[in-house]
């Protein structure tokens, strides 16, 4: 029984000893929590564009040339000290694999949407702590802007770290849905085959493409990529570079892949194209093995060759007879008969 109590004991000090070693691994996460920024930047609530509860996504303004509109922006302090926040408006655009950014302060485009916001006196905002600020700000479309989606974010920034909420801003007037696919290909083989191409929104609104991808070999119809909306929202005359995993890619064919890419508003457009599907491994294997057959019969044509042609004579000896000098050939011997005559 003495032995069960040290052991009991030993077990107990043995978990003391984990949970301290815990409790120290544990101990740093104050500090991470201290490197957050400690405030957010949010649409008002209230909107076109809110959810159930008055949040919204992001802000919806829509008017026509030269139309003035209008929102707010909310900015909340979560901290104890006093946090200087500057506002700004900022082009939207695609990267080029697709997702959404807002071009930095200095590389807006000439006229661009983000350059038709201003915030008034509340570019630069002090939030005292504990408080939520609203600061309103207005977009004035100019006169001769084209009609359709102008994609734009607000820039809220502190201490080098920037904000950005989305802005879906349309000009009114006539909208054209339209996509073009460029530059299919077919990298990779086996189960890390993709097919590549390239999308371009040549329309005025922004897109939310489906993609379709179906492939012929010369042994017939292989399994393609069903039908799928892409995790990618297009925006007008943006172009991105996709590529789509193909698990069903053949293992020894010839196929002709097309991709068809669909958009709401009746965008439509495809674009093929042809690839090998060949196992090199197997084939540079066989391959060896032919060349190997192949120089081993040109040997044995070449040593046929050197030795010359091969004829039988009479006695079953080769050219020249026993004599051995050539061109001279022993006639056979004649035969004796034997047995009595008749």
């Amino acid at each position: 029984m003495p032995v069960l109590h040290t052991l009991r004991r030993d077990v107990r000090g043995l978990l003391l000893v984990l949970l301290a070693a815990a409790a120290l691994h544990t101990a740093p996460a104050p500090a991470a929590a201290a490197d957050e920024p400690g405030w957010t930047a949010e649409p008002a609530a209230g909107g076109a564009a809110a959810r159930p509860g008055g949040a919204r996504p992001y802000f919806y303004l829509e008017g026509a040339p030269a139309a003035v509109l209008e929102d707010r922006l909310a900015l909340t302090n979560t901290t104890d000290q006093e946090r200087t926040v500057t506002l700004r408006g900022a082009d939207a655009y695609n990267t080029a694999d697709g997702a959404l950014a807002a071009r930095p302060a200095a590389s807006g485009a000439p006229g661009g949407a983000g350059s038709w916001f201003s915030f008034g006196a509340g570019a630069t905002v002090k939030i005292p702590p504990r408080t939520r600020a609203v600061v309103p700000f207005t977009v004035t479309v100019p006169p001769a802007s084209p009609p359709g989606d102008h994609p734009a974010a607000v820039i809220a920034a502190e201490a080098g770290r920037e904000v950005g909420v989305r802005v879906h801003l349309r000009v009114s007037g006539p909208t054209l849905a339209a996509l073009t696919v460029e530059d299919v290909a077919v990298r990779g083989r086996g189960a890390a085959a993709v097919v590549g191409y390239t999308l371009v929104n040549r329309g005025n609104v922004a897109l939310a493409p489906e993609l379709d991808i179906r492939a012929d070999g010369v042994f017939g119809e292989v399994p393609g990529r069903g039908p799928r909306t892409l995790p990618v929202e297009l925006l007008p005359g943006q172009r991105v570079e996709l590529t789509e995993p193909w698990p069903g890619a053949p293992v020894f064919d010839r196929v002709r892949v097309r991709v068809t890419v669909t958009a709401p508003g009746g965008a439509r457009a495809d674009a093929a194209a042809s690839a090998w599907f060949v196992p090199w491994r197997a084939a540079g294997r066989t391959g060896l093995g032919l060349l190997a057959l192949g120089a081993a019969a040109s040997a044995a044509l070449f040593l046929v060759r050197r030795r010359g042609p091969w004829r039988r004579t009479a006695d079953g000896g080769a050219p020249g007879g026993p004599s051995g000098k050539p061109g001279v050939t022993t006639p056979a011997p004649e035969h004796e008969l034997t047995g009595a005559s008749r």
